[in-house]
């Protein structure tokens, strides 16, 4: 039989408040108030800890993703709590519209909120793709703006924060910076600015400026790159707070932003012409929206350059890091992504890598797990390490295996290797091994 569950009407928007689960927690901050500009009354939520695996352990298969049973445990645990008017509170969730299972969460969402006795919850699909033609919920023209200037804003935030922190003088001075922006660019673009190429261009300097004007002192320290599945990669949920545990173990930590996955499955679009055919159109207008973005991501590294930052290359140059390696073609999940971000990092000084995926994600295992010798006979600096999130795993023995790694950073620290491409010859000639590690 089949159920005939609530959608979020155009009328909802008016009285109910919609709970999204949070990922890439400043980025998500800052869509917050692009919502609310569009209308929209909203709450990231925040709700952690081994109850929220727990609730949807008990509602989804344990085979299922594991950021799906995250994410639809933090939506059951919030609608527990009581803190909530059931009668008007609405879900959000994101489809990538890709062959991802993500695209399917919506569904097991709605299984779990009738098994849960949450039947008359609605739930809003927030996705590029027209895969919930009929929801009150759409990513109008003017929202995908400020939800991009958002992403790029908070990927900046991001950015800047992570290299100042580790060396501020004023302990939790760079977060500090990172509230004052937040609140700053959320009253700007509840105020309908902010979100043009132009205003970007404009603030990015100034976003710098500040991060520079932080007092630091410099020390050697190790730098870890951290790269993996789209939700346990960002989300403190999902990876056991692995940022703060790698900050704890002394390390500068360096995420790649939000914006090249962005850019990434925009790119997709335009690839699928390339190599299946169909509507010229579609790969015209993704390398219009790729060249609009490329020139506001090259505006955003140059002022972190010129502000004395590191700063990666753009998106159109991380496109070409995986030639010879894995083909674009290789795009379910983070696909070829995932690869050339670990060639960056490398390249970038970042070359120990944590690579975060969800145990039994194969797309993830193909492009992560099994590039790393490909890459490791490339550049033999490189120090990575594959580490699977999941209900069963635990924490201890997770932080364990990175502690390895770190163990062999820390001795590298002083007489760090050139992160150097071997020659074909090199690698046919047998390179130096890391599997060791």
């Amino acid at each position: 039989m089949e159920y005939n569950y609530p959608k979020f009407t155009p009328e909802m928007k008016k009285t109910h408040t919609i709970l999204i689960p949070n990922m890439a927690i400043t980025q998500f901050r800052l869509l917050e108030y692009a919502l609310r500009y569009d209308g929209y009354k909203c709450e990231i939520l925040g709700n952690c800890g081994s109850a929220v695996a727990q609730l949807g352990l008990k509602y989804v298969h344990n085979d299922t993703c594991y950021p799906a049973l995250l994410v639809i445990g933090q939506f059951l645990d919030a609608l527990n709590s009581g803190k909530y008017d059931l009668e008007h509170t609405a879900l959000l969730i994101t489809q990538t519209g890709g062959g991802c299972r993500a695209s399917n969460y919506i569904h097991l969402l709605r299984k779990a909120l009738v098994k849960a006795g949450y039947p008359n919850i609605p739930v809003a699909s927030l996705n590029f793709s027209g895969l919930e033609k009929d929801s009150g919920f759409q990513m109008t023209l003017p929202l995908a703006r400020r939800a991009i200037a958002s992403v790029f804003y908070g990927d900046m935030l991001c950015a800047l924060r992570n290299q100042v922190a580790p060396y501020e003088n004023e302990k939790g001075a760079a977060d500090k910076m990172v509230d004052l922006w937040v609140e700053r660019l959320g009253r700007v673009l509840l105020a309908g600015k902010g979100f043009t190429s132009r205003e970007m261009k404009h603030t990015f300097p100034l976003i710098a400026r500040d991060f520079r004007s932080i007092p630091v002192t410099r020390v050697p320290k190790v730098k870890v790159g951290v790269v993996g599945e789209i939700y346990v990669k960002y989300s403190p949920l999902g990876n056991n707070d692995l940022q703060k545990f790698l900050e704890s173990q002394d390390c500068e930590v360096n995420f790649p932003g939000l914006m090249g996955f962005v850019q990434y499955c925009i790119f997709n679009m335009g690839e699928d012409h390339v190599l299946y055919g169909g509507k010229l159109a579609m790969k015209m207008g993704t390398d219009q929206l790729l060249n609009w973005l490329d020139s506001v991501e090259r505006s955003m590294l140059k002022a972190e350059a010129d502000a004395g930052f590191y700063a990666p290359g753009p998106f159109k140059e991380l496109v070409e890091k995986p030639e010879g390696i894995i083909s674009l073609g290789a795009k379910m999940g983070e696909g070829w992504l995932l690869t050339a971000e670990m060639i960056e990092l490398v390249q970038g000084g970042y070359g120990n890598i944590v690579c975060a995926q969800p145990f039994g994600c194969l797309p993830n295992h193909i492009v992560g797990k099994g590039m790393v010798n490909k890459i490791r006979a490339m550049y033999p600096s490189a120090n990575i390490t594959p580490i699977d999130y999941d209900p069963s795993a635990t924490r201890v023995n997770q932080e364990n295996r990175i502690k390895l790694m770190l163990a062999v950073a820390k001795e590298r620290l002083n007489t760090p290797a050139e992160a150097k491409p071997l020659t074909a010859e090199e690698i046919a000639g047998g390179a130096p091994s890391l599997s060791h590690v």
